[in-house]
């Protein structure tokens, strides 16, 4: 008898904001050989591609929202929805509730018990 595989739930995007996205450009850059231009149709959202594998996650870099804002972690989830009720059941909160990227998927901005912000991804061509 065989086990099912559940999906493994994986870091596949980060964001990183900042005060001075170019000094910030220049800094991941020349320390790590990150390429960061700006997305297609966006003035204040940069692609980071990492140069890894498809495997590993590239990011984005913006201008800091608010103080206090720091790095984003996103992980792959089946369904945001029912993470978002796991999150809460296990004393975390949601800070942003599930959230579409249009033709993309959707995501939730949440902060687990120790006060660390992290998102959940899912992946969903018809979001809207």
């Amino acid at each position: 008898m065989s086990k099912s595989k559940k999906a493994a739930a994986n870091i596949i995007w980060f964001e990183i904001p900042a005060d001075n996205p170019e000094r910030a450009k220049k800094f991941y850059g020349s320390l790590f050989g990150w390429k960061i231009n700006l997305m297609p149709g966006m003035a204040d959202y940069w692609h980071i591609d990492t140069g890894g594998g498809d495997d590993t996650p590239d990011g984005g870099l913006m201008a800091r929202k608010h103080p206090g804002q720091s790095i984003t972690n996103y992980v792959r989830v089946a369904s945001v929805t029912r993470a978002m009720e796991k999150v809460k059941k296990l004393g975390g909160k949601v800070c942003m509730t599930r959230t579409a990227v249009p033709n993309m998927g959707y995501f939730a901005l949440c902060e687990d018990p120790e006060k660390n912000t992290f998102a959940m991804w899912e992946i969903n061509r018809k979001a809207k």
